[in-house]
């Protein structure tokens, strides 16, 4: 778990400074894997942050090549930290990883 202080941005143009605890990202990768392993729809908190996972789909996304709708987990929330795995190239493949920290202005390894 790390100690991090991100910047958030108030009303009337003012921003804060809060302190979160984040996971480490081998952690997270290691539960993601898991609950994609078993392939069934999961929402939940982990680590204190709000998680979910989506199975592969069948149908098409909109605009898009893609000839389905890949797996997906990701837990936090946008603006403060967020993580996000993608089966982009198929359930049996590594997946894309995507972590905003753009808020993020220091951290602590706890």
């Amino acid at each position: 778990m790390v100690t991090a202080k991100a910047k958030i941005h108030t009303f009337e143009n003012g921003t804060a400074i809060i302190p979160l605890s984040i996971p480490e990202l081998d952690e997270v990768r290691k539960f993601a894997t898991q609950v994609h392993a078993r392939g069934i729809a999961w929402q939940d908190e982990f680590f204190g942050w709000q998680a979910e996972y989506n199975p592969r789909g069948s149908s098409v996304p909109i605009d898009s090549l893609m000839s389905f709708t890949p797996a997906d987990f990701c837990i936090g929330e946008s603006g403060f930290w967020f993580f996000s795995l993608m089966w982009e190239h198929g359930d049996n493949e590594e997946p894309v990883e995507f972590v905003d920290v753009r808020n993020i202005v220091e951290s602590l390894t706890v």
